[in-house]
C-alpha cells in the first residue's frame, strides 16, 4: 500500500511533502497530519534540509480534512487532535516553505498556503474554506493572516461566505506568486525551493522572520481559533451540519 504522504529529500537540501491519496482527494487523515508534522519537525533540525515543498496529486492538492476519520477523534476535541498539533508545527517552522496547489484546495488545503513563504498555482487551483457553514470557525490563524493579506472585507467574504478563489484572482490579490501549467508547477516550486535553500542560514532566517511580521500574533490567533474550533465541534449546530456532510458524501448503496 503507497504511503498517503510521501517524503522526499531532493538534492539542493529540499523535502518535497507529496500527498498521496488521490481516491479520497488527499483528504487528510490523522496519520497524515501526524507525517506531515514530522517532516517539517526534522527539517528545522537538519542541516541537510534547507526548504520544503508541498504538492499533491496531478489535480488535487487537498479537499482539507478527512471528515470521517476528524470526526471518529471528535470526543478527544480539537485541541488534542493531529490536526491541531500539525498547524501549531506549521506556524512555528524556521525552514522555508513553498507551495505547489493544483487543482482543488479546500480548508487547511488553504489556510496552509498562507503559512507558506511562496506559492505556485496551476490554472485549475481552487481555494476554498468552508469552516462557517459547517458550524466552525476558521483555524491555522487565517482569521489573523487572511485580513492583513486581503483586507477585511475580502477575508470576510472568503472566511463568512466561503466563496472559492480561482487561481488567478488568488495571484491578483497576493495569495499566490504565479499561476503555471499544471506540468511545470511541482517543478518550480522545486527550484524556487532550491534557491532558497542555497542562501545563506543566518540571513535567510533573519529575513524571512522580519518579512513574517510578529510571530507571537500569529500564534495568539492559531490559539483563540482553536478554543472557539473545540467549542463549536461540540455543539448541536456544528455536529448537524458534519452529519448532514458525511451522509451527502457516501454512495447511495451505503
Amino acid at each position: 500500500m503507497a504511503e498517503t504522504v510521501a517524503i522526499t529529500d531532493l538534492p539542493g537540501g529540499v523535502r518535497l511533502i507529496t500527498l498521496n491519496r488521490p481516491e479520497k482527494k488527499n483528504a487528510l487523515t490523522g496519520a497524515m497530519y501526524d507525517a506531515m508534522r514530522e517532516a517539517l519537525a526534522e527539517a528545522d533540525t537538519s542541516d541537510a534540509v534547507g526548504a520544503v515543498v508541498f504538492a499533491g496529486q496531478p489535480g488535487m492538492f487537498s479537499a482539507g480534512n478527512d471528515l470521517a476519520d476528524f470526526m471518529g477523534h471528535a470526543g478527544d476535541g480539537f485541541s488534542n487532535s493531529p490536526a491541531l498539533a500539525f498547524i501549531r508545527q506549521l506556524a512555528r517552522t524556521r525552514t522555508p516553505m513553498v507551495a505547489a496547489v493544483d487543482g482543488i484546495a479546500v480548508g487547511i488545503g488553504a489556510t496552509l498556503c498562507l503559512h507558506c513563504d511562496l506559492v505556485y498555482a496551476s490554472p485549475a487551483a481552487r481555494l476554498r474554506m468552508p469552516f462557517v457553514e459547517l458550524g466552525l470557525v476558521p483555524e491555522a490563524a487565517s482569521s489573523y493572516l487572511l485580513p492583513l493579506r486581503v483586507g477585511r472585507l475580502r477575508a470576510t467574504e472568503l472566511l463568512l461566505l466561503s466563496r472559492p478563489l480561482e487561481a488567478d484572482e488568488a495571484q491578483a490579490l497576493g495569495l499566490v506568486n504565479a499561476v503555471l501549467p499544471a506540468d511545470m508547477l511541482v517543478e518550480q516550486a522545486i527550484a524556487q525551493a532550491t534557491k532558497l535553500a542555497a542562501l545563506p542560514g543566518g540571513a535567510l532566517a533573519a529575513s524571512r522572520a522580519l518579512i513574517r511580521g510578529d510571530q507571537a500574533q500569529v500564534e495568539a490567533a492559531l490559539e483563540a481559533e482553536a478554543k472557539a474550533f473545540d467549542a463549536q465541534l461540540r455543539s448541536h449546530e456544528s455536529q448537524e451540519r458534519l452529519a448532514a456532510f458525511l451522509n451527502r458524501a457516501k454512495p447511495a448503496s451505503a
